[in-house]
């Protein structure tokens, strides 16, 4: 095996230099799913507004008409989100 830097004498599992402060399997606090859920539903919405963003002219109103559903779907999820208390951090 040829190495290119100095060899390692215990193989970490990531070599960013500092040895690991905890297993790579740890559990996250249970609040992070639904940021995550967030992140994801906007993420998806992006996904969706690129190719929306380049018909809308050709399509006219009713592009428009479905995008403000699409979005006031979203936002009726946070808002819901928001009243059951996924978003409390305390």
């Amino acid at each position: 095996m040829v190495s290119v830097g100095p060899v390692l004498k215990g193989r970490l599992p990531h070599l960013g230099g500092l040895p690991p402060v905890e297993h790579a399997v740890s559990r996250f606090h249970v609040r992070w799913y639904a940021v995550t859920m967030i992140f994801l539903a906007f993420d998806m919405e992006m996904i969706f507004m690129y190719p929306w963003a380049v018909v809308v002219a050709t399509m006219g109103t009713a592009a428009v008409v479905e995008m403000f559903l699409f979005l006031a779907i979203l936002l009726a999820g946070v808002v819901y989100a928001w009243r059951e208390g996924a978003l409390r951090w305390t």
